[in-house]
C-alpha cells in the first residue's frame, strides 16, 4: 500500500518499563523494556481505549513503529484508518517483548519470563498511568501468529482484564502445526551434537540460516509450554532427540496451552468481551486455517459472538488484515 503523507499524524511516545516477571528468565533477558505509545492526532490520550500490540515470533513492538518500505508502519496505518474514519481513535502500545530465543508467546514461564503477568501488571498499567487511556471494559490486545495466539490465550485465560482481542493467523491445532517441525530442528541439533551446541553456534553466527531461526522458534516453544528447569535456557522437546518419538507425558503439556483445549474450559469467559476477531488465510503454510476453523466451530457451538473471516493469502506479509481487525476492537471498547 502506497503511504499517504498528508495525513495527519499521530505521535510515537517511547517509555520504559522495569519489569520484574518479564526479568524472571532463565535466558539471561533484560527486564527493563521498552514500550512504543501511539496517541492519535489531536488527542493526548485521555479517556480513550487502549490496544496493545503483541509482534509475531522474531518480532518487537518498538520494530513496528519503525520505518517500512512500499507500505506503512503500524503508526502510519493508524493514522490513515482514524483519519478516515475507517477505525475510531484509540491509544495503541507495542511493547517489546522479544527474547533470546526470538520470540514470545505472552503466557508465563519459569524460562521465557512470566509475561502474562507482565503485560497485566507492569505494561498496561504503566500506560495507562501515563496517557490516562484504558481502564476496565476499555482494553484490548491483537497480534498475528505467536501475538495471535498471546491475544488469543490472553482472552481465554483473562476476560476480566481484556475487553476485546484479535487473533490473526494465530497458533492453534498443536498437533498439525508442529508435527514437521520437530524433525527439522532434531537435525539443527544433531548437526550440533546438543541443544547446548546448536544454541552456542546460532549465537556466534554472521548470518543465521533461515532453517535454524525456525529451529530456535521450537526450542522457544518447548521452554514456553513445557519448560524443564534444569536444562540449558530451560529448554525441553516433546520427541526423543534420537529418533523423534512422541514422549506422551511431554506432549500433555503442551497440548494443554492450545487455544483448542483451553476454549473446553475456559471458553465460557469469551461471553464477557466486547469484541472477539479471528482470522487465517486459506492457503497457510504451517497449517493453522484447520485450527480457526476447528475454534470458529467450538465457538459457534458455545454461543460466544465472534468475528470470523478467512482470505485468499498465506502467513507472510499480512499488516494488511489490520485494516479489519483494529476498526472492530475501537468500535467496541470506545
Amino acid at each position: 500500500m502506497l503511504k499517504s503523507h498528508d495525513t495527519p499524524r499521530g505521535i510515537v511516545t517511547r517509555i520504559e518499563v522495569d519489569s520484574a516477571h518479564a526479568a524472571a528468565n532463565m535466558l539471561g533477558d533484560p527486564g527493563r523494556r521498552a514500550v512504543d505509545v501511539y496517541v492519535p492526532h489531536g488527542h493526548d490520550g485521555a479517556e480513550l481505549p487502549l490496544l496493545v500490540d503483541l509482534a509475531g515470533f522474531t518480532g518487537s513492538g518498538i520494530g513496528h513503529s519503525g520505518w517500512k518500505n512500499f507500505g506503512e508502519n503500524l503508526p502510519e496505518r493508524l493514522d490513515r484508518l482514524i483519519a478516515t474514519g475507517a477505525m475510531a481513535p484509540a491509544v495503541v502500545a507495542m511493547p517489546d517483548g522479544f527474547t533470546r530465543l526470538g520470540g514470545n508467546q505472552y503466557i508465563n514461564s519459569v524460562a521465557m519470563g512470566r509475561w502474562m503477568d507482565a503485560l497485566i501488571e507492569e505494561f498496561v498499567p504503566a500506560v495507562e498511568a501515563r496517557f490516562g487511556c484504558g481502564g476496565e471494559g476499555r482494553r484490548g490486545l491483537f497480534g498475528k501468529s505467536s501475538g495471535g495466539y498471546g491475544a488469543m490465550v490472553h482472552a481465554l485465560l483473562r476476560p476480566d482484564y481484556w475487553a476485546g482481542a484479535a487473533c490473526l493467523s494465530g497458533d492453534m491445532g498443536f498437533e498439525l502445526m508442529f508435527a514437521a517441525d520437530f524433525p527439522i530442528a532434531l537435525r539443527a541439533i544433531d548437526r550440533h551434537g546438543s541443544v547446548e551446541g546448536f544454541i552456542t553456534q546460532f549465537e556466534a553466527a554472521n548470518k543465521p540460516k533461515g532453517e535454524d531461526i525456525h529451529a530456535l522458534m521450537i526450542l522457544a516453544m518447548g521452554a514456553t509450554y513445557d519448560p524443564d528447569p534444569d536444562g540449558h535456557l530451560g529448554i525441553r522437546l516433546p520427541v526423543t532427540l534420537d529418533t523423534c518419538e512422541w514422549i506422551e507425558e511431554r506432549w500433555i503439556e503442551w497440548i494443554k496451552w492450545d487455544p483448542l483445549t483451553l476454549v473446553e474450559s475456559h471458553g465460557a469467559g469469551l461471553k464477557r468481551l466486547k469484541a472477539l476477531f479471528i482470522d487465517c488465510g486459506t492457503v497457510d503454510q504451517y497449517n493453522l486455517l484447520y485450527g480457526a476453523r476447528r475454534m470458529h466451530r467450538r465457538l459457534d457451538e458455545l454461543g460466544v459472538d465472534h468475528v470470523y473471516q478467512e482470505f485468499p493469502d498465506n502467513h507472510s506479509g499480512l499488516d494488511y488484515r489490520l485494516d479489519e481487525a483494529l476498526p472492530v476492537l475501537a468500535r467496541a471498547l470506545g
